[in-house]
Protein backbone atom coordinates (compact mmCIF):
# COMPACT_ATOMS: atom_id res chain seq x y z
CA UNK A 1 0.00 0.00 0.00
CA UNK A 2 1.43 3.40 -1.33
CA UNK A 3 0.22 6.62 -1.41
CA UNK A 4 -0.11 7.96 -4.30
CA UNK A 5 0.34 11.99 -6.01
CA UNK A 6 -3.40 12.69 -6.27
CA UNK A 7 -3.92 12.00 -2.54
CA UNK A 8 -4.84 8.46 -3.74
CA UNK A 9 -3.99 5.10 -1.69
CA UNK A 10 -3.10 2.02 -3.58
CA UNK A 11 -3.65 -1.18 -2.53
CA UNK A 12 -1.56 -3.81 -4.03
CA UNK A 13 -3.19 -6.72 -5.01
CA UNK A 14 0.04 -8.78 -6.09
CA UNK A 15 -0.53 -11.22 -9.53
CA UNK A 16 -4.49 -10.98 -9.93
CA UNK A 17 -6.54 -13.93 -11.27
CA UNK A 18 -9.19 -12.30 -13.18
CA UNK A 19 -12.46 -14.28 -14.03
CA UNK A 20 -11.57 -14.82 -17.81
CA UNK A 21 -8.47 -16.64 -15.93
CA UNK A 22 -6.02 -14.49 -17.00
CA UNK A 23 -3.61 -12.91 -14.76
CA UNK A 24 -3.10 -8.93 -13.96
CA UNK A 25 0.55 -8.97 -13.15
CA UNK A 26 1.27 -6.52 -10.33
CA UNK A 27 -2.39 -5.19 -9.88
CA UNK A 28 -2.83 -2.37 -7.70
CA UNK A 29 -6.43 -0.78 -6.79
CA UNK A 30 -6.33 3.17 -5.90
CA UNK A 31 -9.02 4.38 -3.83
CA UNK A 32 -9.67 7.59 -0.86
CA UNK A 33 -11.61 6.68 2.69
CA UNK A 34 -13.39 9.63 3.89
CA UNK A 35 -14.52 9.76 7.55
CA UNK A 36 -13.94 7.69 10.92
CA UNK A 37 -13.01 4.04 9.80
CA UNK A 38 -14.76 3.48 13.37
CA UNK A 39 -18.39 4.85 11.42
CA UNK A 40 -20.36 2.05 9.73
CA UNK A 41 -19.32 1.67 5.72
CA UNK A 42 -20.70 2.68 2.92
CA UNK A 43 -18.68 1.40 -0.54
CA UNK A 44 -19.06 3.68 -3.83
CA UNK A 45 -17.19 2.69 -6.55
CA UNK A 46 -16.42 5.00 -9.63
CA UNK A 47 -18.04 5.23 -12.82
CA UNK A 48 -17.19 4.84 -16.35
CA UNK A 49 -14.09 7.46 -16.85
CA UNK A 50 -14.95 8.98 -13.28
CA UNK A 51 -12.19 9.13 -10.81
CA UNK A 52 -12.29 8.90 -7.30
CA UNK A 53 -12.24 12.97 -6.48
CA UNK A 54 -15.39 12.72 -8.93
CA UNK A 55 -17.24 11.01 -6.80
CA UNK A 56 -16.51 12.65 -3.56
CA UNK A 57 -17.98 15.73 -4.98
CA UNK A 58 -21.59 14.68 -3.81
CA UNK A 59 -19.98 13.69 -0.40
CA UNK A 60 -21.16 16.81 2.27
CA UNK A 61 -22.13 16.68 5.65
CA UNK A 62 -25.18 18.66 5.06
CA UNK A 63 -26.61 14.70 3.34
CA UNK A 64 -28.35 12.67 5.07
CA UNK A 65 -26.54 9.73 2.91
CA UNK A 66 -23.00 10.37 1.64
CA UNK A 67 -21.70 11.74 5.22
CA UNK A 68 -18.30 11.80 5.81
CA UNK A 69 -19.35 12.97 9.45
CA UNK A 70 -21.57 10.19 10.00
CA UNK A 71 -20.05 7.07 8.12
CA UNK A 72 -16.82 5.94 6.62
CA UNK A 73 -16.89 6.14 3.07
CA UNK A 74 -14.80 4.24 0.66
CA UNK A 75 -14.38 4.96 -3.17
CA UNK A 76 -12.36 2.54 -4.87
CA UNK A 77 -11.69 2.82 -8.42
CA UNK A 78 -12.26 0.67 -11.73
CA UNK A 79 -9.70 -1.18 -13.60
CA UNK A 80 -8.71 0.78 -15.87
CA UNK A 81 -9.71 4.28 -14.86
CA UNK A 82 -6.19 5.55 -14.93
CA UNK A 83 -6.09 5.65 -11.24
CA UNK A 84 -6.19 1.97 -10.77
CA UNK A 85 -4.24 -0.38 -12.79
CA UNK A 86 -4.81 0.22 -16.14
CA UNK A 87 -3.44 1.01 -19.79
CA UNK A 88 -2.27 4.18 -19.56
CA UNK A 89 -0.17 3.31 -16.58
CA UNK A 90 1.07 0.33 -17.39
CA UNK A 91 2.24 0.84 -20.99
CA UNK A 92 3.85 -3.01 -20.43
CA UNK A 93 0.31 -4.15 -21.25
CA UNK A 94 -0.67 -1.23 -23.04
CA UNK A 95 -3.30 -2.58 -26.05
CA UNK A 96 -3.01 -6.48 -24.50
CA UNK A 97 -4.65 -5.15 -21.22
CA UNK A 98 -6.70 -8.32 -20.42
CA UNK A 99 -10.25 -8.52 -19.96
CA UNK A 100 -11.57 -7.48 -16.58
CA UNK A 101 -15.17 -7.59 -15.07
CA UNK A 102 -17.24 -6.45 -12.80
CA UNK A 103 -16.88 -9.34 -10.78
CA UNK A 104 -13.13 -8.90 -10.85
CA UNK A 105 -13.54 -5.22 -9.68
CA UNK A 106 -15.58 -6.33 -6.90
CA UNK A 107 -13.21 -8.85 -5.72
CA UNK A 108 -10.13 -6.34 -5.95
CA UNK A 109 -12.77 -4.12 -3.86
CA UNK A 110 -13.33 -6.98 -1.19
CA UNK A 111 -9.89 -7.48 -0.41
CA UNK A 112 -9.28 -4.07 -0.25
CA UNK A 113 -11.98 -3.80 2.62
CA UNK A 114 -11.25 -6.64 4.68
CA UNK A 115 -7.66 -7.25 4.28
CA UNK A 116 -6.53 -3.45 4.04
CA UNK A 117 -8.71 -1.62 5.92
CA UNK A 118 -10.27 -4.17 7.95
CA UNK A 119 -13.83 -4.05 7.48
CA UNK A 120 -15.89 -6.60 7.67
CA UNK A 121 -19.68 -5.62 7.41
CA UNK A 122 -20.62 -2.49 5.39
CA UNK A 123 -23.88 -0.72 5.98
CA UNK A 124 -24.19 0.02 2.15
CA UNK A 125 -22.50 -0.46 -1.28
CA UNK A 126 -23.89 3.05 -3.34
CA UNK A 127 -23.58 3.64 -7.11
CA UNK A 128 -24.13 5.26 -10.35
CA UNK A 129 -24.15 3.70 -13.66
CA UNK A 130 -20.36 1.59 -13.09
CA UNK A 131 -20.84 2.13 -9.74
CA UNK A 132 -24.56 1.19 -9.85
CA UNK A 133 -23.28 -1.87 -11.53
CA UNK A 134 -20.57 -3.18 -8.85
CA UNK A 135 -23.40 -2.74 -5.94
CA UNK A 136 -25.45 -5.14 -7.72
CA UNK A 137 -22.13 -7.43 -8.31
CA UNK A 138 -21.88 -6.65 -4.92
CA UNK A 139 -24.92 -7.79 -3.49
CA UNK A 140 -24.52 -11.36 -5.38
CA UNK A 141 -21.05 -11.76 -4.83
CA UNK A 142 -21.04 -11.14 -1.26
CA UNK A 143 -24.62 -11.64 -0.45
CA UNK A 144 -24.10 -10.69 3.75
CA UNK A 145 -21.46 -8.20 3.44
CA UNK A 146 -23.58 -5.29 3.23
CA UNK A 147 -27.19 -4.23 4.80
CA UNK A 148 -28.66 -2.70 1.74
CA UNK A 149 -27.28 -1.10 -2.03
CA UNK A 150 -28.34 2.17 -4.09
CA UNK A 151 -28.02 1.29 -7.67
CA UNK A 152 -28.59 4.87 -9.44
CA UNK A 153 -28.96 4.52 -13.19
CA UNK A 154 -27.72 1.35 -13.23
CA UNK A 155 -28.82 -2.15 -14.16
CA UNK A 156 -27.89 -5.88 -12.80
CA UNK A 157 -27.37 -6.64 -16.55
CA UNK A 158 -26.08 -4.58 -19.41
CA UNK A 159 -29.30 -4.73 -22.00
CA UNK A 160 -28.97 -4.83 -25.75
CA UNK A 161 -29.91 -1.51 -26.27
CA UNK A 162 -27.58 -0.15 -23.95
CA UNK A 163 -24.77 -2.77 -25.70
CA UNK A 164 -25.90 -1.54 -29.00
CA UNK A 165 -25.12 2.27 -27.95
CA UNK A 166 -21.59 1.56 -26.41
CA UNK A 167 -20.66 -0.62 -29.49
CA UNK A 168 -21.24 3.22 -31.47
CA UNK A 169 -19.01 4.65 -28.92
CA UNK A 170 -16.32 2.22 -29.50
CA UNK A 171 -16.46 2.25 -33.24
CA UNK A 172 -16.41 6.04 -33.21
CA UNK A 173 -12.78 5.70 -31.38
CA UNK A 174 -11.18 3.13 -32.91
CA UNK A 175 -12.20 4.40 -36.45
CA UNK A 176 -9.70 6.79 -35.91
CA UNK A 177 -6.79 4.62 -35.77
CA UNK A 178 -8.74 2.34 -38.16
CA UNK A 179 -9.74 -0.65 -35.80
CA UNK A 180 -12.60 -2.64 -36.24
CA UNK A 181 -14.76 -3.70 -33.37
CA UNK A 182 -14.52 -7.86 -32.66
CA UNK A 183 -18.09 -7.38 -31.35
CA UNK A 184 -20.36 -6.61 -28.24
CA UNK A 185 -17.46 -7.20 -25.34
CA UNK A 186 -15.03 -8.98 -28.16
CA UNK A 187 -12.59 -5.53 -27.79
CA UNK A 188 -11.21 -4.68 -31.13
CA UNK A 189 -8.30 -4.97 -33.51
CA UNK A 190 -6.34 -2.35 -35.13
CA UNK A 191 -4.13 -3.08 -38.67
CA UNK A 192 -1.14 -2.22 -37.31
CA UNK A 193 0.90 -2.22 -33.85
CA UNK A 194 1.63 1.40 -34.04
CA UNK A 195 0.96 2.79 -30.89
CA UNK A 196 -2.04 5.90 -31.29
CA UNK A 197 -0.99 9.34 -32.73
CA UNK A 198 -1.55 12.54 -31.19
CA UNK A 199 -3.94 12.88 -34.10
CA UNK A 200 -5.31 9.65 -33.80
CA UNK A 201 -6.11 10.47 -30.04
CA UNK A 202 -7.33 13.40 -30.48
CA UNK A 203 -9.68 12.42 -33.60
CA UNK A 204 -10.73 9.59 -31.63
CA UNK A 205 -11.93 10.96 -28.32
CA UNK A 206 -13.36 13.75 -30.07
CA UNK A 207 -15.90 11.23 -31.80
CA UNK A 208 -16.28 9.10 -28.77
CA UNK A 209 -17.58 12.98 -27.08
CA UNK A 210 -19.99 13.63 -30.04
CA UNK A 211 -21.19 10.11 -29.95
CA UNK A 212 -21.91 10.43 -26.01
CA UNK A 213 -22.85 13.95 -26.34
CA UNK A 214 -26.74 12.25 -27.33
CA UNK A 215 -26.78 9.99 -24.50
CA UNK A 216 -26.03 11.45 -21.60
CA UNK A 217 -29.01 14.05 -21.34
CA UNK A 218 -32.43 13.55 -22.49
CA UNK A 219 -34.42 15.14 -25.68
CA UNK A 220 -36.38 17.41 -23.15
CA UNK A 221 -33.24 18.42 -21.62
CA UNK A 222 -31.69 19.31 -24.76
CA UNK A 223 -35.42 20.96 -26.01
CA UNK A 224 -35.38 23.00 -22.59
CA UNK A 225 -31.92 24.55 -23.89
CA UNK A 226 -30.40 23.54 -20.60
CA UNK A 227 -27.01 23.25 -21.88
CA UNK A 228 -27.25 26.86 -20.66
CA UNK A 229 -26.00 25.79 -17.19
CA UNK A 230 -22.73 24.47 -18.61
CA UNK A 231 -22.56 27.89 -20.05
CA UNK A 232 -22.32 26.84 -23.29
CA UNK A 233 -24.43 29.39 -25.93
CA UNK A 234 -25.66 26.56 -27.87
CA UNK A 235 -25.96 22.79 -28.71
CA UNK A 236 -22.61 22.97 -30.81
CA UNK A 237 -20.38 24.90 -28.30
CA UNK A 238 -21.86 22.57 -25.80
CA UNK A 239 -20.67 19.61 -28.13
CA UNK A 240 -17.17 21.07 -28.16
CA UNK A 241 -16.99 22.64 -24.72
CA UNK A 242 -18.40 19.80 -22.63
CA UNK A 243 -18.28 16.62 -24.19
CA UNK A 244 -15.34 17.15 -26.57
CA UNK A 245 -13.54 18.42 -23.87
CA UNK A 246 -14.30 15.52 -21.38
CA UNK A 247 -13.36 13.39 -23.74
CA UNK A 248 -9.80 14.39 -24.25
CA UNK A 249 -9.25 13.80 -20.63
CA UNK A 250 -9.14 10.36 -21.15
CA UNK A 251 -6.90 7.29 -22.69
CA UNK A 252 -8.26 5.68 -25.16
CA UNK A 253 -7.36 2.10 -24.31
CA UNK A 254 -8.39 3.13 -20.67
CA UNK A 255 -11.35 4.25 -22.06
CA UNK A 256 -11.69 0.90 -24.27
CA UNK A 257 -10.90 -1.00 -21.74
CA UNK A 258 -13.79 0.10 -19.09
CA UNK A 259 -16.20 -0.17 -22.08
CA UNK A 260 -15.86 -4.02 -22.53
CA UNK A 261 -16.29 -4.11 -18.94
CA UNK A 262 -19.40 -2.30 -19.01
CA UNK A 263 -20.67 -4.69 -21.53
CA UNK A 264 -19.87 -7.37 -20.03
CA UNK A 265 -22.20 -6.60 -16.91
CA UNK A 266 -24.31 -9.62 -15.76
CA UNK A 267 -24.68 -10.68 -12.61
CA UNK A 268 -25.59 -14.01 -13.40
CA UNK A 269 -22.40 -14.49 -15.26
CA UNK A 270 -21.30 -15.87 -11.51
CA UNK A 271 -20.97 -20.13 -12.03
CA UNK A 272 -23.68 -20.30 -9.20
CA UNK A 273 -26.55 -18.63 -11.51
CA UNK A 274 -25.28 -20.25 -14.99
CA UNK A 275 -27.43 -16.90 -16.15
CA UNK A 276 -30.15 -16.93 -14.75
CA UNK A 277 -30.96 -13.14 -14.04
CA UNK A 278 -33.87 -13.90 -12.40
CA UNK A 279 -32.32 -16.32 -9.84
CA UNK A 280 -29.11 -14.16 -9.32
CA UNK A 281 -31.88 -10.80 -8.71
CA UNK A 282 -33.70 -13.61 -5.90
CA UNK A 283 -30.52 -14.53 -4.19
CA UNK A 284 -30.31 -10.63 -3.30
CA UNK A 285 -30.33 -10.32 0.78
CA UNK A 286 -29.77 -6.87 0.82
CA UNK A 287 -32.44 -4.37 1.06
CA UNK A 288 -32.52 -2.00 -1.89
CA UNK A 289 -33.72 1.19 -3.38
CA UNK A 290 -32.77 1.28 -7.14
CA UNK A 291 -33.11 4.86 -8.67
CA UNK A 292 -33.68 5.16 -12.61
CA UNK A 293 -34.37 8.80 -13.86
CA UNK A 294 -37.19 8.74 -16.10
CA UNK A 295 -35.52 10.02 -19.63
CA UNK A 296 -32.50 8.20 -18.91
CA UNK A 297 -32.30 7.40 -22.71
CA UNK A 298 -29.62 3.85 -21.51
CA UNK A 299 -30.84 2.71 -18.07
CA UNK A 300 -35.23 2.96 -18.67
CA UNK A 301 -36.92 2.73 -15.47
CA UNK A 302 -39.06 -0.26 -17.09
CA UNK A 303 -36.08 -2.75 -16.98
CA UNK A 304 -35.52 -1.40 -12.57
CA UNK A 305 -39.37 -2.56 -12.38
CA UNK A 306 -38.22 -5.73 -14.07
CA UNK A 307 -35.18 -5.58 -11.16
CA UNK A 308 -36.96 -4.93 -8.47
CA UNK A 309 -40.40 -7.92 -9.61
CA UNK A 310 -37.74 -10.48 -9.30
CA UNK A 311 -35.88 -9.38 -5.81
CA UNK A 312 -37.47 -11.14 -3.41
CA UNK A 313 -40.64 -9.73 -1.81
CA UNK A 314 -40.38 -6.20 -0.18
CA UNK A 315 -36.80 -6.30 -0.44
CA UNK A 316 -36.31 -3.71 -2.88
CA UNK A 317 -37.99 -0.35 -3.74
CA UNK A 318 -38.39 1.75 -7.56
CA UNK A 319 -37.65 5.47 -6.54
CA UNK A 320 -37.35 7.01 -10.20
CA UNK A 321 -35.74 10.60 -10.48
CA UNK A 322 -38.45 12.56 -11.52
CA UNK A 323 -36.17 14.03 -13.92
CA UNK A 324 -35.65 15.38 -17.81
CA UNK A 325 -31.74 15.71 -17.06
CA UNK A 326 -31.40 12.13 -18.27
CA UNK A 327 -28.48 9.66 -17.45
CA UNK A 328 -26.74 12.48 -15.51
CA UNK A 329 -29.42 12.94 -12.85
CA UNK A 330 -27.64 10.74 -10.81
CA UNK A 331 -24.29 11.91 -11.69
CA UNK A 332 -22.13 14.14 -10.41
CA UNK A 333 -24.15 16.37 -8.68
CA UNK A 334 -24.69 18.72 -11.33
CA UNK A 335 -28.75 19.24 -10.72
CA UNK A 336 -28.99 19.79 -7.22
CA UNK A 337 -32.94 19.39 -7.10
CA UNK A 338 -32.18 15.95 -8.44
CA UNK A 339 -29.13 15.00 -6.06
CA UNK A 340 -31.48 16.18 -3.36
CA UNK A 341 -33.97 13.46 -4.03
CA UNK A 342 -31.38 11.15 -4.29
CA UNK A 343 -30.32 11.93 -0.93
CA UNK A 344 -33.67 11.83 0.40
CA UNK A 345 -34.28 8.40 -1.27
CA UNK A 346 -30.93 6.63 0.05
CA UNK A 347 -31.47 8.44 3.94
CA UNK A 348 -34.71 6.41 3.81
CA UNK A 349 -33.04 3.12 2.81
CA UNK A 350 -29.88 3.58 5.10
CA UNK A 351 -32.29 4.41 8.63
CA UNK A 352 -34.47 1.30 7.68
CA UNK A 353 -31.44 -0.98 7.90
Amino acid sequence: MSSSGNGLETFNLGDFKLESGEILTGALLAYKTYGDPQNAAIINPTWYTGSVHDCAKNFSSSNVSLNPSQYFIVVPALFGNGESTSPSNRPDLGENFPTVTFADNVHAQYRLLTEKLGVKHAKAVVGWSMGAAQSYQWAVQYPDFMDCIAPICGSAKTAIHNNVFLEGVKSALIAARGGTSLGIGKGQQYPSSSPWTTEQRVVGLKALGRVYAGWGFSQPWYRHNHYTHFGARDAEDFIVKFWETWALTNDPEDALVMLRTWQLGDISALPQFGGDLKKALGSIKAKAVLAPCKTDLYFPPEDSEVEVDNMPKGRATLSVIPSIWGHWAGGPGDSKEDWAFLDEQMGRLLSEV
